[in-house]
């Protein structure tokens, strides 16, 4: 098999797909990657308006994650490290909850924010044993229930759960009922406690960009629409067709495949708006929650707290709401000026800009934390890609690309070319 005439595409250059590439290349293959867009990242972008970088999304790299350790060179990505915790805003004053085991700073405005009993916060040390103890494997085998189950299961009081949990993690998850699987939950808590939080200097999108620069055997076509896939053709969407050997879809694959068990994907939305201030009203380098009932604004970051490649000229505040209550654009945005001096007394100067991002991430069953090769296939000659494979999170999607990539290669190496 002369790999240079084998004929691999891959479909989006997201994070999973780069990271395809990345292994077919260093298994000798040169494949082609088709993005509909004008640049790669998929959903892991970082815009430059005025001065400020501004993420598609308020979005942090877990250096627990496993795959991150693996295919990432965290070093050159200049990461800015966030402490783990939160600010929490009730009845107009903040109160500070955090891990004392990454920054001993927060142990006295943990111990006496009022947030959660005694017993809370012996609950989390213990869980944060048990899940020390525990592998991946472990957390994605176990019996699945929604994250606000296994929060009461586990004794937590009400209060904790409301005022702390709830807002929380309803922000990783992007839904407000905390219906996301407890593995997910036990995942993620899990991450936190082992690593550090933390952005590139450069915004989100170096991480796309370093594994796009590390590629020398790939070719990259922008503003390259596919419309289908059948068999091994590929349709672009201005009707050129497109000869395939074998194709990688490290996108959403349903609109593409006829007759394929590629199911549709449900997604979760989510909206940021990025304003510019006087100055911050947090003074560590943490999220701030609102956990009041029937707000609409989920967290609150100051992204120029942290070192940042391109800053403007006063602060930045990022907002996020998962829930918008059917707010057209302009209610939305002066609603939230309206939750920000009413609960954080912060008084923005303007709106830099909104993002509305309607498939920030997939509504998953069944999570799991790992795939095999040929569990890819969508058939013979296609294979899929993606956190929708596993899991909502930047290590399933590393994690499916590599896969992904080894059944394309193994179908490969048994078909007669």
């Amino acid at each position: 098999m002369d790999k240079k005439n084998v004929k691999i595409h891959i479909v989006g250059a997201g994070v999973s797909g780069l990271i395809a590439a990345k292994v077919l290349e260093s298994n000798g293959f040169f494949p082609i990657i088709l993005e509909a867009t004008d640049r790669v990242g998929g959903r892991m972008k970082t815009d430059l308006v005025d001065g400020y970088q501004l993420d598609h999304g308020f979005q942090v790299l877990l250096t627990a994650y496993p795959a991150v350790k693996e295919h990432l060179d965290l070093e050159s990505l200049e990461l800015q490290q966030l402490l783990s915790g939160a600010v929490i805003f009730k009845n107009k004053r903040q109160k500070i909850i955090g891990d004392p085991s990454k920054d001993l700073s927060l142990l006295l405005s943990t111990l006496f924010s009022g947030i959660g009993s005694f017993s809370d916060k012996l609950n989390v040390l213990r869980i944060r044993r048990k899940l020390k103890k525990k592998s991946l494997s472990e957390i994605f085998s176990e019996k699945e229930k929604p994250t606000l189950s296994y929060l009461r299961d586990e004794g937590f009081s009400k209060r904790m759960i409301n005022d702390f949990f709830q807002p929380f993690f309803s922000g990783i998850f992007l839904e407000t009922q905390l219906e996301t699987s407890s593995r997910m939950f036990e995942f993620v808590y899990k991450m936190f406690g082992e690593g550090n939080v933390a952005i590139p200097k450069e915004g989100m999108e170096a991480i796309p960009k370093q594994l796009c620069e590390n590629l020398t055997q790939t070719t990259i076509a922008l503003n390259t629409e596919v419309s289908a896939i059948k068999d091994k053709e590929i349709t672009l969407t201005d009707g050129t067709k497109l000869e395939s050997h074998c194709t990688i879809v490290a996108t959403e694959a349903n609109h593409l495949l006829e007759g394929s068990k590629s199911h549709r994907t449900e997604w979760k939305s989510c909206h940021t708006l990025y304003f510019e201030t006087e100055n911050s009203v947090i003074r560590k380098k943490l999220i701030g929650l609102i956990p009041e009932e029937g707000t609409l604004i989920n967290n609150i970051f100051y992204p120029t707290y942290i070192a940042t490649a391109s800053k403007g000229n006063k602060e930045l505040l990022s907002v996020t709401v998962i829930n918008d209550q059917n707010h057209s654009e302009v209610e939305l945005i002066e609603s939230v000026k309206r939750e920000l001096w009413m609960h954080c007394g912060i008084d923005v100067i303007r709106l830099i800009k909104h993002y509305h991002i309607p498939k920030a991430l997939p509504k998953l069953e069944n999570l799991n934390d790992r795939v095999l090769p040929s569990e890819t296939a969508a058939d013979h000659h296609v294979f899929l890609a993606g956190d929708v494979v596993l899991n909502g999170s930047l290590n399933a999607a590393i994690l499916s690309g590599e896969a992904a990539a080894l059944g394309a290669i193994e179908q490969l190496s048994t078909a007669a070319l």
